[in-house]
């Protein structure tokens, strides 16, 4: 018989011995899901037994993830800002660094505002779904290649309640879309040089699409094609936020300089590196 407090150490011990980082929570979170209790059912109950079957389930979890499979993989699930997100392979898995594109966003969106906003590339749907979570009186359009994304995007909006204000797309970024007809305009896309990807952690290499890491030979691919497709469906004075690479900053704002943004600024992460380069369409009368 093992107790909830001897899976979890148990684990975490081997999450260590397969020299994972974080094998503290990711065990947590393992155990929880095997066991069906939450993190204050293991410290108020710690000596509940495990049944068979949820011993079986988390030596499966266990065995996946020294394989370097992502938590959320095996889960199914994220946790993105305030909201839990169904992913799968098929989808980035929505990482914290991204909620930075949020904080930026946010603070110029006033709630009762009703605003159109355009995510590009927009995988399970995190950073839209989010912002529509967050302002009731926003509507938003998903676009990505991926039909496997749009899939996943459309489940989570409706997991969320936000299927009436969310339209989701399968397109070539901004292909069919008119001219200024977005107030906000969001984007992650893929940023990371093509020979660099074979060197990125297991979690990211084996498992996450490729689609959505590969951003050419420098990374800026998708920001040459963006920059100027971002400020064409704007709205004169709309705003825009993508997040970049740390070491894209310069390159980024130049292009999105060149494109005739305005205000262009860059936003550093809560781990002090740059993420997000944001900016606003010049209004209609300073437009030259």
């Amino acid at each position: 018989m093992t107790t909830l407090l001897q899976a979890w150490q148990g684990a975490k011990q081997r999450l260590e011995r397969a020299g994972l980082s974080g094998p503290v929570i990711d065990a947590r979170l393992l155990v929880e899901a095997a066991a069906g209790c939450t993190r204050t059912e293991i410290v108020t109950d710690p000596y509940r037994a495990l049944t068979p079957e949820q011993e079986a389930t988390l030596a499966d979890y266990l065995a996946r993830r020294e394989r370097r499979e992502p938590v959320s993989h095996i889960l199914g699930r994220k946790g993105f800002w305030k909201i839990m997100l169904n992913v799968n392979d098929k989808v980035l898995t929505p990482r914290p660094d991204t909620e930075t594109v949020l904080d930026v966003v946010l603070k110029d969106f006033p709630e009762p505002a009703a605003w159109n906003v355009l995510d590009l590339g927009v995988g399970s749907g995190a950073i839209l779904l989010a912002i529509l979570a967050e302002r009731p009186a926003a509507k938003g359009l998903g676009v990505d290649v991926s039909a496997d994304a749009i899939a996943v995007a459309r489940d989570n909006a409706a997991a969320l309640g936000l299927a009436g204000r969310t339209a989701l797309l399968r397109g070539d970024w901004t292909a069919g879309l008119a001219d200024g007809n977005f107030d906000l305009v969001v984007s992650n896309p893929p940023y990371i040089a093509t020979d660099v990807i074979e060197t990125l952690e297991p979690e990211v290499r084996q498992y996450e699409p490729r689609i959505a890491l590969d951003g050419g030979p420098d990374g800026l691919d998708a920001y040459r094609l963006l920059a100027p497709e971002i400020l064409r469906v704007l709205k004169p004075g709309g705003r825009f936020a993508v997040e970049i690479g740390f070491d894209q900053k310069d390159p980024v704002e130049a292009l999105f300089r060149e494109a005739g943004a305005a205000d262009v600024r860059t936003v550093r992460d809560l781990a002090d590196s740059d993420r997000v380069v944001a900016g606003i369409k010049k209004p209609l009368e300073t437009m030259t």
